[in-house]
Parts: structure tokens; C-alpha cells; sequence
């Protein structure tokens, strides 16, 4: 593969974000098919420099293309004369900009719907079952579209729902196929990316491993890379890579331990990189630093952002004190991250910072490195394992990067956060110790700001009430609710209440993603 400077492949699909929670799932889909898909903002008046796209898909979204502010379809991408494809919103946006109609309130559709395709659909089409269950959700629809489009399916409700443009390469299809729910939406996907884009494969494990290697040496040079850790398996992977690209010398770990780590964090990061053959990691010993500048803050942005921001200082300390001749800061920042952060330079609504997403201060003398900024989670752990980093680092559950900070809700003290920690290991433990930790994708306990009543041994307590989290998930993108026995709740509830001095009631978290996030902050 050729050479990169910000992003991991030349070509691909290019997904236009309109608001919709299910906008990276689209790249998901596409990524698991083998084909590299990028999202971009709506607002972006030109093309991404650098992305030969072979096709184009205009997301879902909450608005109405009858709004008189509602986002709409940017010059280039109809001129572009690339196959189009728009689900829902996009859909909307196609018929209202070449001719049909878009009503409201008409046929409303929310969840499971039957799909019934015609026998003059699309060459592309043809494979898919003529009946078929998709997902769907909106209010609005189309309808007077005879004009210049085909319509080649309807849902029972006699709701046009897969349309084709007469003339151009355009489809516009009414449901979410990229939402498990629709049973075809797999294959639908690989249909239009393979026929109607006529896209090859080009996002293999191969293929990943040697883009990220490429950005690495493309981005770093001949200079030395610092690169920021947290025993998580985003920044290991990234920091074996960086080793395995760079050489051992041209890169130096640091650790910043914060006080807002997991119990016995410390010891497992050492044992950890020793394990991956990176003896040189630097321990900065932060916790008090930390606590002092989170002292009496409750609002979690305000929370991340100092965190980042002491984070980046540690940073600029250690290079200082070494008189090394650092040129980079290398960090594990993942594509939801950046997403979620609205980083991406989309004018995407702000869901949460990330500690690591937003650039650095000017007066930093380092520049970003960050190999897997265009990576999901799951994409990161198959890379690791395909690079030799132990299945038993790879597969640790994901853990923030400002830590027990965004567990321990309202203000932050020392004693919470150790109550957090026990209370934690206590969680983690028992999943480990009855087979479930590797059934789960994240599992962690949250201290609420919430004090009750309770009574131990005859006498009354008024102590913090815990609430424990365990989501399913591939990706991070969305969530479900772990499904742990009834029994083991109630007995990881005792033990925590137990032994763990200041908690005196245990809640389960049972909401999914969307509309909670996996963190509380």
C-alpha cells in the first residue's frame, strides 16, 4: 500500500453524517464487509482531500427536509455523478432535490416493518429476498415520485420504501439497513458497494496493519515519539505498533498515574508492557496533583477537561526534563472518540470529550500521532492479536481515560474513589471468577451522589449508593444490557455492601445505548 498522511486507506465509501444515532454503525457495516468507509459532516463544502471515493451514502437524521433550516445535500456530492446512496433523511433529500415529494405525518413507521420488493428492481438488487423484515423510523415519507424515479419496494403499509432515479446512479432506500433488525441489511450493503460502486475489497487485517504501520512512518519521520499510556488496550496496541515501526529507541512510554486508576492499575500496566517486550516505561507518580485540580468540580465536561488538559502539561514536563528531542505525542484515540467529541471538524453535536481528542497547545512543541484515529474499538483488538499483543491485554474491557473520575458522579475526594476501586474489583472479580467477564464487553461501578437509609447489624447507616454497569456491544457505537443472572446481582450486591465501608445499596444499570451512554459522564 502506498504511503498516508491522514488516513488509513486512498479509497473507500464516504458516509455523510445528518444527525443519525446509527451513522457509524454504517461505517461498521461497510468495514465488516471489507471495504473502508469514512464519515464526514454534512457542512463540508468540498470532498476530503485524499479519499477517492467510490461511492457515496447520505445518512439518517432527525430532521425534516420541510424545515426551514434543515440540512441539505452539499453541491459536490450529486456533481461528483458517484453512486448515491440516501437512508431515511438522505432518502428524503434525494427525492426533494430531483423531483417527487416528501409528506408528513402520512405513514408513520417506527421498528420492525415488512419490506416487498418488485420484479423491476435494480440488476444490484436482485439477490436480495423479494420479502424481507427492515427497521424503520421516521415521520415524514415520500410519495409523487413517478416522474423520475423507479419504485422498487413498499412496506405493507404501502409506504415507498427502496427507490432507484431513472437517469443517475441514486438510491434512496426508507429503512436502516445498517441496523441488525434489518435481516438483509448485510447483504443489501454489499450488494450496492459491489455492483452498483463496483468497490473491491481493500479493508482487510493485512491491510489494516500495514495503512496504520504506513501512518506511522509517514507521519513520524526520523523523529522520536512520546507515547502517552494508560494499560488500555488502545494506547498498548498503539505503543507496540509505534515499537514494532519505529524501533524500541525512537519511542518512550509514559504512564501518568493520576489516583483516578483501577485497583493494582499500576502493577498491571509494568507487568503488562514487560509482556509485550517494552521495558522502558516511565511511572509519573500524579495522584496528588490530579485530585487538587478536580477538587470541588462536579460538571463532568468541565472534569475531562481538566484531566486532558494536566494530562498534556505532564506531558510537556516529562519531554522538558528529559531534553530528549521528542517531535511527537503519540495516544490511542479511536474514531468514536474523535466522533463524539465532534473532533472530526463535522459540526457535529459535542456528546462528550474525550480526553484525548482536540488537538494540542500551541506552545507544545510536540505534533499528534495517532495511528488508529480512524479505528474502532473492535478494528484496534483484532490488529493487536494479529500483531502479538497477549488475547488476555487485548480483550480487558475498556477503561476511560480520565478514569474513576467519570465513575465517581459529583465532586471528587480520595476516600470516594476508593470506595469506587473496591467496590469495582469486587464487580470485576466476581464476573472473572464465574465465567462471565468475557461475555461482556464492559462491566464497571459507578458512586452516585445519592445517599440512603439502610440498617447493618441493628443499627441505621446513611451511606452512598453504587450503581453497577454491564453493557454488550462490538464496538462502542451502541450498547445492550448484559445479561447476568439474577442470582449473581444479588450476590456481587451482597459482597460490595459487605465489605466495602461507606455503601449500603447496590442498583443495576439497564439502559441501553442509545439513549444512555456506556459512561455516566
Amino acid at each position: 500500500m502506498n504511503q498516508i498522511i491522514d488516513r488509513p486507506s486512498q479509497y473507500g465509501i464516504l458516509v455523510i453524517d445528518y444527525g443519525s444515532q446509527y451513522t457509524l454503525l454504517i461505517a461498521r457495516r461497510l468495514r465488516e464487509l471489507g471495504i473502508y468507509a469514512e464519515v464526514i459532516g454534512s457542512s463540508k463544502k468540498l470532498p476530503p482531500d485524499g479519499l477517492d471515493f467510490m461511492g457515496i451514502i447520505l445518512s439518517g437524521g432527525p430532521d425534516s427536509v420541510m424545515e426551514k433550516n434543515s440540512r441539505s445535500i452539499p453541491d459536490w456530492v450529486l456533481a461528483s455523478k458517484k453512486p448515491i446512496l440516501g437512508i431515511c433523511y438522505g432518502m428524503q433529500l434525494l427525492v426533494e432535490s430531483l423531483g417527487g415529494g416528501v409528506r408528513s405525518g402520512k405513514s408513520r413507521e417506527y421498528g420492525r416493518s415488512t419490506l416487498n420488493l418488485t420484479e423491476n428492481s435494480e440488476e444490484w438488487l436482485q439477490g436480495l429476498k423479494r420479502e424481507q423484515v427492515v427497521w424503520m423510523s421516521h415521520g415524514d415519507d415520500v410519495h409523487d415520485i413517478e416522474n423520475d424515479w423507479n419504485v422498487v419496494g413498499k412496506t405493507d403499509d404501502n409506504v415507498i420504501a427502496l427507490i432507484n432515479h431513472k437517469t443517475k446512479p441514486i438510491t434512496g432506500c426508507q429503512f436502516h439497513p445498517e441496523v441488525q433488525h434489518s435481516e438483509e441489511g448485510k447483504e443489501f450493503f454489499h450488494q450496492w458497494v459491489t455492483k452498483a460502486c463496483k468497490a473491491a475489497q481493500n479493508w482487510q487485517s493485512q491491510d489494516i496493519i500495514e495503512a496504520t504501520k504506513a501512518y506511522i512512518k509517514s507521519t513520524v519521520g526520523n523523529g522520536k515519539v512520546l507515547m502517552a499510556v494508560s494499560g488500555g488496550g488502545d494506547s498498548t496496541v498503539a505503543a507496540s505498533l509505534a515499537v514494532q515501526t519505529l524501533g524500541p529507541k525512537n519511542v518512550t512510554a509514559v504512564f501518568v498515574d493520576n489516583g483516578l486508576l483501577r485497583k493494582n492499575e499500576v502493577q498491571e500496566v509494568k507487568e503488562l508492557f514487560r509482556a509485550i517486550g517494552i521495558e522502558d516505561l516511565h511511572v509519573l507518580d500524579r495522584e496528588q496533583l490530579f485530585l487538587e485540580k478536580l477538587k470541588d468540580v462536579s460538571d463532568p465536561e468541565s472534569k475531562r477537561k481538566i484531566i486532558g488538559l494536566t494530562f498534556i502539561e505532564e506531558f510537556e514536563t516529562f519531554a522538558n526534563k528529559q531534553g530528549s528531542d521528542f517531535t511527537h505525542l503519540g495516544q490511542g484515540t479511536l474514531y468514536p472518540d474523535v466522533i463524539e467529541s465532534a473532533g472530526d471538524g463535522s459540526g457535529a453535536k459535542v456528546i462528550k470529550s474525550h480526553h484525548n481528542v482536540g488537538g494540542l497547545p500551541e506552545h507544545l512543541n510536540l505534533r499528534l500521532m495517532e495511528p488508529f484515529r480512524f479505528l474502532f474499538k473492535d478494528e484496534v483488538r483484532k490488529l493487536g492479536i494479529d500483531i502479538g499483543v497477549p488475547q488476555s491485554f487485548v480483550g480487558r474491557h475498556p477503561f476511560p481515560g480520565p478514569g474513576l473520575a467519570v465513575r465517581c458522579l459529583g465532586s471528587i475526594t480520595k476516600d470516594k474513589l476508593d470506595i469506587i476501586r473496591e467496590a469495582d474489583n469486587i464487580f470485576i472479580t466476581s464476573l472473572k471468577n464465574e465465567g462471565f467477564y468475557d461475555k461482556i464487553w464492559q462491566a464497571f461501578v459507578v458512586l452516585l451522589p445519592v445517599k440512603s437509609v439502610g440498617v447493618m447489624g441493628d443499627n441505621r447507616t446513611y451511606q452512598w449508593t453504587c450503581a453497577i454497569r454491564a453493557v454488550t456491544a462490538t464496538d462502542g457505537m451502541t450498547a445492550g444490557v448484559g445479561d447476568l443472572p439474577m442470582p449473581f446481582l444479588v450476590s456481587v450486591s451482597d459482597a460490595i455492601v459487605r465489605k466495602v465501608n461507606g455503601i449500603n445499596r447496590v442498583v443495576y444499570d439497564i439502559t441501553t445505548k442509545p439513549p444512555a451512554t456506556i459512561e455516566w459522564e
